[in-house]
């Protein structure tokens, strides 16, 4: 049980209670979208899910990590599934959840598309995919190529992944590690149709603007 883990028993009383209180994995997402995107003033980043609770700010991965923290309290796996792009784009994290036997998926973005699946995909692979159509670059360009195994947390609770202290790249250095299965053939990347500027104008609305751009951006409506 989680409870009686090493890993359950480096959290605070704090701690334990907050993420006791995400009953569901609707809960977890709720609460992950309160938490202000981390666009990383300082340079790049990797927070534990201690440091997004004290400093209440994450990027993709930081939240599928904190995600995948309370969902163990739940009873899943903490699991994390690993989206890449061309390498004209960013690759995206997920946490993963399963409940009768379909994958469904929590995710932190900063924008209008990416975001949580619910548990009605019989396979990774159709989770994957349902990010598919979303996942397109400014001009329109389709970006999305291949998916990971699960990666369970739970390998690095010796690390302690959760409280660390210090920005926590060796989970996405074993996430670029792990084995990835491509989701299209050449002869489909050459086919591809570029999304459509209405598509296009909804990928530029943003959530939580960059306090260091002072450009205009379009954000969404409370």
């Amino acid at each position: 049980m989680a409870t009686r883990s090493p890993w359950y028993s480096s959290l605070t009383e704090e701690e334990k209670t907050l993420l006791r209180s995400f009953k569901t994995p609707h809960k977890v997402q709720d609460f992950l979208c309160t938490i202000p995107m981390n666009h990383e003033p300082e340079g790049d980043t990797c927070l534990s899910p201690r440091r997004v609770l004290r400093e209440r700010r994450a990027h993709c991965i930081e939240g599928a990590m904190l995600a995948a923290a309370a969902l163990r309290l739940q009873g899943f796996p903490p699991l994390l599934l690993d989206l890449t792009a061309s390498d004209t784009d960013f690759d995206h994290v997920i946490a993963l959840f399963k409940i009768n036997e379909c994958w469904g998926a929590i995710s932190k973005t900063n924008h209008a598309v990416l975001r949580y699946r619910e548990p009605v995909y019989r396979t990774l692979r159709e989770l994957a995919m349902s990010y598919f159509h979303e996942y397109f670059l400014d001009d329109g360009r389709k970006t999305l190529r291949s998916y990971s195994l699960p990666c369970n947390l739970a390998r690095f609770d010796d690390r302690r992944w959760f409280t660390d202290e210090k920005d926590v790249w060796y989970i996405p250095e074993f996430l670029g590690v792990v084995r990835h299965f491509p989701l299209l053939e050449q002869t489909h990347i050459r086919r591809l149709r570029r999304a459509e500027a209405i598509e296009r104008n909804v990928g530029k609305i943003i959530e939580w603007p960059d306090p260091s751009t002072k450009a205009p951006s379009r954000t969404l409506l409370p």
